[in-house]
């Protein structure tokens, strides 16, 4: 009868200044060892994307190399239907354990989920994710590995990863790149308190200098308003606001 919040790593959320009153829960403190058979992989909600796509290379298996990089975990990339590099969860995703309101384990197909882009229906259900099963395909582990490699190198060369953030800002909005409005409208670099948006990928909006959560916000506001003002476009912010 306590609030509370269930995180995963917690790569993709912005707390307030005030902090939460209740529990936050981290799935990462709940692990057990993960189960291989044949050509999928059962995994802990808790593991990081990091640990299961370096599990599938070892054991030869692809399909995951797009997650590669992801900092999130794996109940995470499930509950938002994570994905990058024309890659997403559902596409390899089989089955799914999670816990219900009343504290029921259930067994649900990704079917059951209604996945879409950055979407699950984990949240409106109240489901916590407990497992996961992935279908992979075998194949060269050295080519998996290489595969991952070159996506991390396009990562790296891409994104702000020297300063913090929250990850990826807005949702991409159909027919649009959320990075090349917001450039368009003139925001690249632009400063609000120690948040900015990001000089090398307009899409992220970046802890510059000491940012508040407030400043963020602030400046997550104002790059939606610029957009819809000029191009008529709605900005959907991906980071959870906690």
């Amino acid at each position: 009868k306590i609030d509370h919040y269930i995180i995963g790593n917690g790569s993709n959320m912005l707390v307030s200044d005030k902090g939460y009153k209740g529990i936050i829960i981290s799935m990462l403190k709940f692990t057990s060892p993960s189960l291989i058979e044949n050509e999928s992989i059962t995994i802990s909600a808790g593991k990081t994307l990091k640990e299961l796509t370096e599990l599938a290379c070892e054991n030869s298996l692809s399909g995951l190399e797009f997650a590669y990089g992801i900092p999130g975990s794996v109940g995470g990339a499930v509950f938002m239907n994570a994905g990058a590099y024309d890659g997403e969860i559902k596409e390899v995703l089989d089955k799914v354990k999670v816990m219900d309101k009343e504290g029921n384990v259930l067994s649900l197909n990704t079917g059951e989920l209604d996945l879409s882009y950055r979407h699950s229906n984990i949240e409106e259900k109240g489901y916590i994710v407990l497992e996961a099963k992935f279908n992979l395909k075998k194949a060269d582990k050295s080519a998996i590995w290489k595969k991952m490699q070159e996506l991390m190198a396009r990562r790296i060369d891409k994104q702000p990863l020297n300063f913090p953030s929250a990850g990826s800002t807005f949702k991409r909005p159909e027919g649009y790149f959320a990075g090349k409005l917001i450039d368009d409208a003139g925001l690249r670099g632009f400063r609000l308190g120690g948040a900015a948006v990001s000089q090398k990928h307009c899409g992220f909006v970046i802890n510059y200098d000491n940012a508040s959560s407030d400043d963020i916000k602030k400046l997550i506001e104002h790059i939606k308003r610029e957009v819809y003002e000029k191009f008529g476009v709605k900005l959907e912010c991906e980071v959870r606001m906690i």
